[in-house]
């Protein structure tokens, strides 16, 4: 956890609200597989990471509430009682969506102030969106004494997501970031919302991630055709989700939807099998076969799901060409954001300089490398 995040996040809610605030970690997540199949009622492969979101919160005695994005050094005044959300892509959004989903379900809040800053890296796909709704929900928990349990909680942060934020998350971002277990993944069965810890050992290799920096417009939009896709192939099948199809199912009606729709459904189901089959690998420490499944996964969201983008393959055959990379591909909603490398250890200095190297030549951009910890989920900071 960063200390001086920390330190920065409670400073700045003293100065500005001349009270002791009660602080609360929320940690991003990485997928190691399962892409597009929390919202298909999949399997995922999630782990909560060492980077979040710190919130200080307190109650406040002033007839509103104020909320603060001290990276952004905005300080926004609400009403609890005539909340609506503000413009689209407003950050302030998320508090308000989870103060809305709260409220809705007669929970009773008074006013509060809240600081909020994280070091979740922008744009990575390491759901920063999912950990500062997690902050808020489990702080306003804390402090009015709700009740709510940490299920709740996380229904809570994904209704806020899609009725102030406009994106028709699945489970998998708010779950991760709210039960996250130190050193483990977790395979979360996204329609029953339970999950299975697996303790992850790389032994000599290690997950490094590496940014893009790019984020191409359409890619909000786009996740939502994809989710009616799946949505309008699996009531085609008469099934409930795509989880509960197979390839021999959408073969049944190929001739009955268009070539790009049934390579989208061909995918959700394969990638579905493929988050099993990679933790039945981590069970038996087979890093090989994790690695092939890894590089399969991307090779179905660049060429079948088609969420990929040129920035993201390029680092994937990157990664393709080295040896001592067991496997890469894209991760989180797609069109820009990370790519996640399973790397031996003793390689991954000179990787760096070489892919960093190469993307600039190609982009004439930096992409950004980073190495994570698997932590524990949201809890208040001691």
């Amino acid at each position: 956890m960063n200390t001086a995040l920390i330190q920065k996040i409670k400073t700045a809610y003293q100065q500005s609200f001349k009270t002791e605030p009660l602080m609360i970690f929320s940690p991003g997540r990485i997928n190691i597989i399962g892409e597009h199949t929390d919202y298909n009622d999949g399997f995922v492969f999630p782990a909560a990471v060492n980077k979040g979101i710190v919130a200080a919160i307190g109650k406040s005695d002033s007839k509103q509430s104020k909320a603060l994005a001290v990276d952004k050094d905005n300080l926004v005044t609400f009403s609890l009682d005539t909340l609506k959300p503000s413009a689209e892509g407003s950050w302030e959004n998320y508090v308000f969506g989870v103060v809305a989903e709260i409220q809705n379900r007669s929970k009773t809040i008074g006013n509060f102030n809240i600081a909020l800053g994280g070091d979740i890296p922008a744009g990575s796909g390491m759901s920063s969106s999912a950990a500062l709704e997690n902050s808020v929900v489990f702080g306003l928990n804390e402090l009015f004494e709700l009740g709510l349990t940490k299920e709740e909680m996380i229904l809570i942060s994904q209704k806020a997501e899609h009725n102030y934020v406009g994106v028709k998350c699945g489970i998998m971002d708010q779950y991760a970031s709210m039960f996250g277990i130190e050193n483990h993944a977790l395979l979360l069965d996204c329609r029953t919302v339970t999950s299975k810890p697996y303790k992850i050992d790389f032994k000599d290799h290690e997950l490094i991630l590496i940014n893009t920096n790019v984020k191409h417009s359409l890619s909000d939009s786009a996740y939502n055709d994809r989710r009616s896709v799946c949505e309008s192939v699996a009531a085609m099948l008469k099934v409930k989700a795509l989880r509960d199809a197979t390839e021999y199912d959408l073969e049944s009606i190929r001739d009955k939807v268009t070539p790009e729709n049934y390579q989208k459904a061909l995918y959700v189901i394969q990638e579905n099998n493929r988050a099993v089959q990679a933790s039945k690998a981590m069970e038996a420490e087979d890093l090989q076969t994790l690695g092939d499944l890894i590089y399969a996964s991307h090779h179905g969201l660049s060429k079948q799901y088609k969420v990929s983008c040129e920035e993201l393959d390029f680092l994937v055959e990157q990664a393709k060409a080295n040896k001592h990379i067991l496997g890469a591909r894209m991760m989180g909603g797609g069109f820009g954001g990370c790519t996640i490398n399973l790397i031996a250890k003793t390689e991954t200095g000179a990787f760096k300089d070489t892919v960093s190297k190469a993307y600039k030549t190609q982009f004439n951009r930096a992409c950004s490398i980073y190495s994570v910890t698997l932590s524990n989920g949201t809890g208040i900071i001691e």
